[in-house]
């Protein structure tokens, strides 16, 4: 595991802590945006983990900046389901994908009752909007 992993998974709820249940799912057609598309306007802005808010999540256009480091994807799938928007990050390099998705958040949501979370395959955490 690299460095730069440990330290951005440091202090994170492992999503085997995260149970989910679906009795019934309401689902849109998932859109495909390129890297340059801005991520919907609800996400935008700077965001502090509720844990700890020196972390800090900050959308801006297209880039995302997630514990003090860029997010390099290649293209963006937006969704909604039960009410939730989604966006995955995604990269076009498919012997890549693996070590991607342990090194960045790669999942985006905010649920219906507006609270954002970021994850990826080792850990999840929740997002509040920043104090000025």
């Amino acid at each position: 595991m690299k460095a730069d992993t440990c330290e951005m998974i440091r202090c994170r709820v492992p999503l085997a802590n995260y149970k989910v249940t679906r009795s019934h799912v309401e689902r849109s057609i998932m859109e495909r945006l390129e890297r340059n598309a801005p991520l919907p306007v609800e996400m935008q802005g700077r965001w502090s983990d509720v844990e700890d808010p020196n972390s800090e999540l900050i959308i801006q256009g297209s880039e995302v900046f997630c514990f003090g480091k860029a997010v390099a994807y290649d293209y963006k799938l937006v969704d909604t389901v039960d009410g939730a928007l989604i966006v995955s990050l995604k990269i076009d390099d498919q012997a890549g994908e693996d070590d991607f998705q342990r090194a960045n958040i790669t999942e985006l949501v905010i649920t219906p009752e507006g609270d954002l979370h970021a994850y990826n395959v080792k850990f999840g955490s929740q997002f509040e909007r920043a104090q000025s």
